[in-house]
């Protein structure tokens, strides 16, 4: 036994000095809070004021014990708090992301303007508002913003299966039940996002609630944001928030007809379809593998993300009290409200940094045309005629200073190896299985479009995305 002990201890020293080294080598500002240990951080939610009248409402409610209730709650926090690990996050984590990202993408990152963070306090209480297009946005994100800080995000239930859930959670990452209804839980969870919050863990949330399925931004959901924004209510925290935009963009989202499946069936469970998406997989690790190995291998264009100006907690607050309304002293039915006006301005200032990278901007020209087939010499000066609108509506277009055709011709690489466009003659024709793929991705930026954009819509075949998540 004393053997053992002396090796852990040891073992423990070599991996605090090698976490040590990993942080002074990347140079990264790790948030404090996120070493604490996870007994400490589920103690602190458990005596949680809030907690305990969330007990004795459902142990009321329900008939049930208190006892029960308590280690009902205590089952929540053991599945939502993580274990952050430095090691893992800047060793593992740094490492896999940099292979798998330059594997498939080129990856590109701007912001809105030169310095964002210029002007906030060092200790400034950051959360990172995001659009969700794919689940590599957890990734491509923290990648991009890896050497500044890491990221806790909050994670969907999909990603609780062996590895994924130990991954994410030494990561940081805390899951969320997206659809439990539950009142309990969401105490739970609103008592854990507070104290993270108050602590100054950096956040990353999707107020989208979920994937995009049709390529367009979805309305906001305001559960996790009302929860943040409730710690405003000490006004020294108040004056350290700040909300940051994140637009993200790629030329080929992984999942795409996966969601588009989903979007076809209205939600509703498909027979099959979890063999039918196994066996998707394994094509595509069969075919991928392959042309690694056969030397075809070609990257999938571009991952592309816009980091926004941050947006002020408190100066928001303070407009919303010159109006005459204290948002944090309203009630919850009125409150909400409020908070779904602000996520909705943020989703807009979000919407309007989404980068356009070459594969959307030619599926938007495409999308344009009433025909299937359209000639070259058009779809170019569509292309062209688009871009000159984004950049006069400001817009992120990527590589704007490139030739057009060159633009398209990176697009049509991606368009013609997944068989969405063929050319025939002096145009290109939109393959019957491909059309609602071009809707996608043009659905994407057609907001950013000015006057094309009531083109698209009237061409756009396909559902509106009401899919809850």
């Amino acid at each position: 036994m004393a053997v053992a002990a002396a090796a852990w201890m040891v073992a423990a020293w070599f991996l605090r000095r090698a976490a040590r080294r990993t942080l002074l080598h990347h140079r990264v500002r790790v948030d404090r809070f996120k070493f604490t240990r996870k007994p400490f951080v589920i103690a602190q939610v458990l005596a949680d004021p809030a907690v305990h009248d969330a007990v004795r409402a459902h142990a009321a409610e329900h008939g049930a014990g208190e006892d029960a209730t308590w280690e009902r709650v205590r089952g929540y926090l053991r599945e939502i708090v993580p274990f952050f690990n430095v090691l893992a996050y800047y060793r593992f984590g740094y490492a896999a992301s940099n292979a798998l990202l330059r594997l498939f993408y080129k990856v590109s990152v701007e912001f809105e303007r030169p310095d964002p963070f210029r002007g906030l306090p060092r200790d400034a209480i950051v959360v990172y508002l995001m659009n969700h297009r794919s689940n590599a946005d957890y990734v491509v994100v923290a990648y991009v913003l890896m050497g500044d800080v890491s990221i806790s995000y909050a994670v969907g239930e999909w990603a609780r299966a062996f590895p994924l859930e130990y991954l994410f959670k030494s990561f940081g990452a805390y899951f969320i039940r997206r659809r439990y209804r539950e009142p309990l839980y969401h105490a739970v969870l609103r008592s854990y996002v507070q104290l993270i919050t108050r602590n100054g863990v950096t956040q990353g949330i999707f107020p989208e609630g979920g994937l995009t399925r049709d390529g367009r931004l979805r309305p906001g959901k305001i559960g996790l944001l009302d929860a943040i924004l409730g710690v405003a209510a000490d006004p020294d925290r108040r004056s350290r928030m700040y909300i940051v935009p994140v637009g993200i963009n790629y030329d080929r989202v992984l999942e795409d007809r996966t969601l588009l499946g989903e979007l076809r069936s209205g939600g509703e469970p498909v027979k099959g379809a979890r063999l039918a998406q196994a066996g998707e997989v394994l094509r595509f690790v069969f075919w991928n593998v392959g042309r690694l190995l056969t030397g075809k291998w070609r990257r999938y264009g571009r991952a592309a993300v816009t980091i926004g100006a941050p947006v002020s907690v408190d100066a928001w607050l303070e407009e919303q009290e010159t109006a005459g309304v204290n948002v944090l002293a309203l009630d919850r039915s009125e409150r909400l409200p409020r908070v779904q006006e602000f996520c909705d301005a943020m989703l807009a200032r979000i919407g309007a940094i989404i980068p356009v990278t070459p594969v959307p901007l030619a599926c938007a020209a495409l999308q344009s045309f009433d025909a299937d087939f359209v000639p070259r010499g058009q779809l170019l000066d569509r292309m062209a005629a688009m871009r000159d609108v984004l950049l006069e509506l400001n817009g992120r277009v990527i590589r704007a200073d490139r030739d057009i055709e060159e633009t398209f011709d990176r697009a049509y690489r991606m368009l013609r190896m997944r068989r969405i466009v063929a050319r025939v003659g002096e145009g290109y024709v939109v393959l019957p299985r491909g059309r609602e793929l071009v809707n996608y991705y043009a659905n994407g930026i057609a907001h950013l479009l000015g006057p094309f954009a009531a083109g698209l819509r009237d061409r756009d075949r396909l559902p509106a995305d009401r899919l809850l998540s």
